[in-house]
């Protein structure tokens, strides 16, 4: 069995390092046969001198590495893969770069979670869950997390594995060790790990004065050095704290801090020396720590703040607990154990005997015997080539956002978050967007909600709308105009709204009143210069004659227009970039869209050859990996350049739905249903960071797919661009099924 493991690694100073070597050692030992690599995360640009078994390393901030070390392990024979998860040690916003190399695996997946938060951010936990939703099996190290996971993540518990924390195996006697130590004829007292506030060590400190007065031969070690975190953001403004607090407090003979990172050997020398430990963390929110089982596991007393590691851990007389903060309570328990040798031995032999069920070679068999499960169980079944839809996955469909943004004059264009950003006011794309959206819900779904919200979003547009037929696109909330012509794309987004209430009114008074606005801005129609606007005008002139196909001046106009494009797309394009321009931008398939409406109108087979070639090379470059992966904002595409990733627009993968369902509509070829459906899951985390934009508290959709995770303001256009793609997945699905 071939093993890769992702996460960081000696000789880089940190937790989840120690733990993943000792995890590679005992999966190892618990089979000669077993081939373990690792993929280590590296912090920085100075690259550490790994051992040999490193064999891919990322650094932490590099989003490509991530990528680079998903297709190493796929090409590595590697058959399994253990990630181990502990926020801050992958880049991006909460870590999200791992959501890509976990993604892009084909073989199977394992995830020691470190640390299980019980209030997480919104991307925290949609971070997590996405991890938990690929794992084939999540490996936790205490009860409480298994609770967390269930409760808070909504992880199915049949995927969960309760493995503890192991412990290495050394053969250590306690006398022995103090004296290797000289510390014979003292009472030991230890605390080890990484330094910062959190840890608590100040509240140890502050006990001492009472009991030292009592029992003067007390020493109390803190071992460690400051966490590289604190170091970077405080300095070593805690360490100074606590020397400072020493000396207060008189205590420079019987407080030692040497202020280094141990080495294995010298640490545990130090664990066996000590009579009683003390984990006297700040607050119950740790889910596993590695230096409790440490000394739980060579038997030290513990002495622990109830964080829910101890709790579990020191239950059944394995330890003793006092309350976060307390000083004085701390104080009490030493001196108690101190003055009573024969119950400190009782909690030391305690722990001592549940040290020896969770040293690493037992946990090395445990998680050996895991992985080879896996493998056998965790294999993928074929999809049904015969359903291009799952319409379980999409979530219900619904207005609540969309209300929430619209007052009486029209539909707020920003948020902040999922509330109405009233500064911004309003603008005529969203309006017209609205519009277009509303139709759409009450064309298919007869809703009356919907119906109610299209004479705002058609109002706006008539208070838009300039003597010469032009627009006005921004108005302040105040309802005072902001400029006196909106750009030509918010032109044609209207136009495409306006010809689809043409051909979908509700009753003649909104038939007569697009009509008017419609004709009013006919004339403008051919002075365009925008390809988008271009476009945006094709597929409203399209609906349009979808009602009045007689109409032979506009069927004109539709045709110089949809020309127009292929003039574009002939000056443009070359052997390998089929495009209308020299780069791709935004919302860029919407001009294969329109020439697809335009085919189905004109039966003209130079547009209609246009249209497919400019849409498969669009194609080309943001469905090759399996899901979509749109041209980002962020630098967009030239055609000399290579492909900017982010950032990624709601609107953008509005544009290439609407595109797939109008190629089926053309050809009903099923193979654009399926990518139809793909696309859509773009919204729900199928994308290049694997992070849901559809936000199922609010039910908008987040702005965009940035660099490092998710913009989270909700506002209008990325709404209405997730609706009018929902709607347009539950048509294309409808139209399947009404051929078969």
């Amino acid at each position: 069995m071939k093993t890769a493991i992702i996460g960081t690694y000696p000789p880089r100073e940190c937790g989840i390092g120690t733990f993943t070597r000792h995890l590679y050692e005992s999966i190892i030992g618990a089979n000669h046969q077993n081939h373990v690599s690792i993929i280590a995360l590296n912090n920085s640009d100075k690259l550490l001198s790994y051992p040999n078994e490193v064999e891919q390393i990322i650094r932490q901030d590099y989003q490509r590495d991530y990528i680079d070390a998903a297709k190493f392990i796929n090409h590595s024979g590697t058959d399994i893969c253990i990630l181990q998860h502990e926020f801050g040690i992958f880049g991006g916003k909460d870590g999200v770069y791992i959501l890509p190399l976990i993604h892009r695996l084909k073989i199977p997946l394992v995830v020691t979670l470190h640390t299980i938060l019980n209030t997480p951010s919104y991307s925290e936990k949609l971070i997590l869950q996405e991890i938990c939703k690929k794992a084939c099996k999540i490996v936790v190290m205490t009860q409480k997390a298994i609770d967390f996971l269930d409760e808070i993540y909504e992880v199915p518990k049949d995927k969960i594995e309760l493995i503890e924390h192991g412990v290495p195996q050394y053969k250590l006697d306690h006398q022995k060790a103090k004296s290797a130590l000289k510390l014979q004829n003292k009472n030991v007292i230890l605390t080890f790990g990484f330094l910062g506030r959190n840890k608590g060590i100040d509240v140890a400190i502050k006990a001492l004065p009472k009991v030292i007065e009592k029992h003067p031969n007390s020493l109390y070690f803190v071992l460690g050095k400051t966490h590289p975190n604190v170091l970077r953001y405080s300095g070593e403004e805690y360490l100074i704290y606590l020397r400072q607090l020493v000396k207060t407090l008189g205590l420079e003979s019987h407080v030692i801090i040497p202020h280094k990172y141990m080495s294995q050997n010298e640490l545990f020398m130090y664990l066996y020396a000590s009579d009683i430990y003390i984990t006297p963390y700040n607050n119950e929110a740790q889910i596993t720590s590695g230096t409790l089982s440490y000394a739980v596991g060579v038997g030290s007393c513990v002495i622990s703040t109830p964080y829910w590691h101890a709790v579990e851990l020191l239950a059944n007389n394995r330890g003793l607990l006092f309350d976060f903060g307390n000083s004085e309570q701390l104080g009490d328990i030493l001196i108690n154990l101190l003055e009573h040798p024969e119950e400190l031995s009782t909690f030391r032999k305690n722990a001592g005997n549940y040290g020896k069920e969770i040293t690493w070679p037992i946990t090395g068999i445990k998680y050996s015997e895991l992985l080879v499960h896996t493998i056998q169980e965790c294999i993928k079944e074929d999809d049904d080539n015969d359903q291009p839809f799952d319409l379980l996955m999409i979530p219900a469909f619904s207005l609540k956002h969309i209300k929430r943004l619209t007052d009486d004059t029209g539909i707020i264009q920003h948020a902040k978050y999922g509330i109405p950003n009233l500064k911004d006011g309003y603008c005529l794309d969203d309006n017209a967007r609205a519009l277009l959206m509303a139709l759409m819900t009450y064309t298919q779904k007869k809703s009356k909600k919907a119906l109610n919200l299209c004479h705002v979003y058609l109002s706006y547009i008539h208070y838009m709308q300039n003597e010469d037929g032009s627009f006005r696109n921004f108005l302040s909330f105040n309802r005072n105009y902001i400029d006196n012509v909106g750009s030509e794309d918010s032109f044609g987004r209207t136009i495409w709204a306006l010809g689809y209430l043409m051909a979908n009114a509700p009753n003649d008074s909104y038939y007569q009143a697009s009509h008017s606005l419609f004709f009013n801005a006919a004339p403008i129609f051919e002075e365009l210069k925008s390809i988008r606007s271009i476009a945006n005008t094709i597929i409203g002139i399209s609906h349009y004659l979808n009602n009045s196909p007689d109409n032979d001046s506009m069927v004109a106009v539709l045709r110089r227009l949809a020309n127009k494009l292929v003039t574009h797309y002939d000056n443009n394009s070359s052997a390998d970039w089929n495009w209308f321009e020299e780069l791709l931008t935004y919302d860029n398939a919407m001009l294969p869209l329109a020439l697809l409406h335009a085919t189905e109108r004109l039966n003209d087979e130079r547009i209609r050859s246009v249209a497919f070639a400019s849409m498969n090379f669009l194609i080309r470059h943001t469905l090759s990996d399996g899901y979509l992966s749109l041209i980002g904002n962020d630098g967009w595409f030239n055609k000399n350049g290579s492909k900017a990733m982010f950032s990624q627009q709601p609107v953008d993968a509005m544009a290439i739905i609407l595109m797939f369902h109008q190629a089926y509509s053309l050809t009903k070829n099923k193979e654009y249903l399926s990518k139809l459906f793909t696309s859509f899951m773009w919204f729900l985390g199928e994308n290049d960071l694997r992070m849901r934009l559809y936000d199922f508290e609010t039910h908008g959709c987040c702005d965009g797919l940035e660099r490092d995770g998710i913009n989270r303001n909700q506002g209008a256009e990325s709404t209405l661009a997730y609706l009018i793609s929902h709607l347009t997945v539950l048509k294309a699905h409808e139209d399947f099924y009404s051929l078969k």
